[in-house]
């Protein structure tokens, strides 16, 4: 994909004007909406900016928006030495947050927004003289389309409970007050653009990574149909059903191990071959392109150079821990050491392995005394750099992978299970534990085993990935994993609430 984030403005502006369209004069040199559309080259343009709404913003924006409200609610992570100074992040964290929060109202923002891009390709790309665009492409790019647009309809889904749908080009005020639609229609949306962009091609070319594929639809049809299962138990199996059908259909991909799959969350192995669709990140600023990020000082601690936002709670250290050292290397999981930096002899053996250093040489300085004091406590290496040079660089260009094979696999083991087949669901899970964690089977052969040990999975495979907070509401575990001194109300903070400049800009709410 060509990253262009100013186009996102053009198009923008493109939209208010077609909301105020009353004049009878236009400069002949003016770009206007309906001299934009000649070829396929104005369709990527476009299709460009309904992209580039996957990173909040810029460089600072896809960590501060996006771990925050999509990470902060949920038991695994604590908020790091410097988060407490920002309130819209705390009151993420502690469940205070009024529908004025500004860091949810970007993230909402942002969705609606590349869905109006989508829609606009969707209204526009039909209308293309045949010489500008070959009938294939169009095709492809409508479809291509369809699946931004169910994505974000899809996030919007997990994250409210009730939203508007926006399926056509905005071409006047009043189409802008709309109300709420019913989550069961919101889902036959979602379902319906994802099930067209199953169309898309298997595979792209060097020139087009990052942008969807039919494996990228299949996978999130299949979420959303488990997702859904969970919540109309009166159509449970036949969602299921269409879960696992979808899945099957994700194909041509497989799990990587040992430093392919680390490096997978430091830069070094982008797009690989678990990778199914995956937010794209370089330090290229031709064309006044300017796709990195910030994230490595969002996530890192003090201790290695970064800002100290976001920690991992003690909660998901134990679960890392909890069946001990029995990996085939003689430790714990590898996932552990895949995600964490902690106090331990792996870390401190002599061959530097946090950031060129031992652990108790980056964790550990003089008090007033002049005594060296250790402060041991985890924290993230997950996407952080492999090395203290690129740690100290302003800027980052690691990927984030927004869905993997190894997410698929878990989801139909949980189908399987959820359809009363534990047995065919252990040897997914197994094939997991041995390819990413160098772990023995798992014990446990009854259906609750299994869920049970997909919960544990899921905790290990995806920190800082967004995926808890959804596997606890489709569970009904929120309550439960997160106790009594967090703030959360069960009936009140499953969901976000609308936005107030939503409800203060669209009559219908």
């Amino acid at each position: 994909m060509k990253k262009l984030i100013y186009i996102a403005s053009i198009f923008f502006g493109f939209t208010l004007a077609s909301c105020n369209d009353f004049l009878t004069v236009e400069s002949p040199d003016q770009m206007t909406t309906d001299r934009f559309w000649r070829n396929e080259k104005d369709v990527q343009d476009a299709l460009a900016s309904a992209y580039a709404q996957l990173y909040h913003g810029d460089s600072y924006a896809t960590s501060e928006v996006r771990w925050p409200v999509e990470a902060y609610r949920t038991d695994l992570y604590d908020l790091g030495q410097d988060a407490i100074n920002y309130d819209t992040w705390t009151d993420l964290y502690k469940f205070t947050y009024t529908n004025g929060n500004t860091q949810f109202s970007y993230y909402y923002q942002d969705l609606y927004r590349g869905i109006n891009f989508a829609n606009q390709i969707i209204h526009h790309l039909p209308k293309v003289p045949a010489e500008g665009i070959s009938e294939e492409r169009r095709n492809l790019l409508i479809n291509e389309a369809l699946f931004l647009r169910g994505y974000y309809h899809m996030m919007l889904l997990l994250n409210w409970e009730k939203i508007v749908i926006r399926d056509v080009y905005i071409e006047n005020d009043d189409q802008l007050h709309k109300g709420l639609s019913e989550r069961k229609d919101c889902w036959d949306f979602v379902i319906s653009d994802l099930q067209a962009a199953t169309k898309l091609p298997a595979e792209r070319t060097t020139e087009e990574l990052g942008r969807a594929t039919s494996g990228a639809a299949y996978s999130y049809l299949g979420f959303a149909y488990l997702t859904r299962a969970y919540e109309e138990a009166d159509n449970k199996d036949a969602h299921l059903t269409n879960a696992l059908n979808a899945l099957n259909e994700v194909k041509g991909y497989e799990l990587v191990s040992g430093e392919e799959l680390i490096n997978m969350f430091n830069g070094r192995n982008k797009n690989c071959k678990e990778s199914i669709f995956e937010l794209q990140y370089s330090m290229s600023t031709a064309n006044g392109a300017r796709y990195n990020s910030c994230m490595h000082f969002f996530i890192a601690s003090a201790e290695l150079g970064g800002w100290d936002e976001i920690a991992p709670s003690q909660k998901l250290f134990e679960e890392f821990k909890k069946e001990g050292e029995i990996a085939t290397t003689g430790n714990y999981d590898t996932r552990l050491y895949n995600t964490l930096y902690f106090d331990c002899d792996y870390y401190n053996d002599g061959t530097g392995k946090v950031l060129g250093y031992d652990y108790k040489d980056r964790f550990s300085y003089p008090d007033e005394n002049n005594n060296i004091v250790y402060y041991e406590r985890p924290v993230f290496r997950k996407f952080t750099p492999a090395t203290k040079e690129e740690m100290d660089q302003s800027r980052c260009a690691i990927n984030i992978p927004l869905m993997r094979y190894a997410n698929v696999l878990l989801m139909k083991a949980e189908v399987l299970n959820e359809q009363g087949h534990p047995e065919l669901a252990i040897p997914i899970i197994n094939d997991i534990r041995r390819i990413h964690g160098d772990m023995p089977a798992m014990t446990g052969t009854t259906q609750d085993d299994v869920r049970a040990q997909i919960e544990h999975e899921r905790i290990l495979e995806f920190p800082l990935e967004s995926y808890r907070w959804y596997d606890l509401r489709r569970w009904g575990k929120i309550k439960e994993a997160l106790g009594t001194n967090r703030g959360f109300e069960e009936g009140k903070h499953e969901f976000y609430p609308i936005p107030l400049w939503e409800i203060t800009s669209n009559t219908a709410l």
